[in-house]
């Protein structure tokens, strides 16, 4: 295999083999990271989990959990030093299109007020806010509330 194919991001099912990547970008990137039990709850539980991998690195991952007629998206992250580089976006559309082809009509997220980048990186996507749960979130010196928000993914007709 040449070096330029080892370089080449590919996406893949998430193993239980990436998760002390998985858990190390949470504690890189989160000041309240997921736990490896939550992850390995989310493996067991048979949850659609993805990995973007490139040389050996992981990039990115992303946990989607099906319900009739709709998927949530559970967790999208970029490992930091690959940030603002589209990568998360390209997850992020990927993740939509596999909820699409698993009968999900719509795409649901909660992400945190102060997540200035998430909520525009979700907006210029054509998600909209649809509601907000108050004290969803552990944040330092007490709890913050979450926007809930929302992606159709039915197909239009042309």
């Amino acid at each position: 295999m040449s070096a330029q194919t080892q370089c080449v991001p590919r996406l893949r099912p998430m193993r239980e083999t990436d998760l002390d990547a998985v858990v190390a970008v949470e504690h890189e990137i989160y000041s309240h990271p997921w736990t490896r039990g939550n992850f390995e709850d989310s493996l067991r539980s048979g949850y659609p989990a993805w990995v973007l991998e490139s040389a050996g690195e992981l990039r990115a991952y992303g946990v989607l959990m099906m319900g009739v007629g709709e998927a949530h998206l559970l967790n999208l992250s970029v490992a930091r030093s690959w940030q603002r580089r589209g990568i998360g976006r390209d997850l992020l559309a990927f993740l939509a299109a596999r909820a699409r082809e698993m009968g999900a009509a719509t795409l649901l997220l909660e992400v945190r007020p102060s997540n200035g980048a998430a909520r525009a990186l979700y907006a210029a996507e054509g998600f909209r806010p649809l509601a907000v749960r108050r004290n969803y979130y552990p944040a330092h010196g007490g709890r913050e509330d979450a926007v809930i928000m929302e992606l159709s993914l039915a197909v239009t007709a042309p």
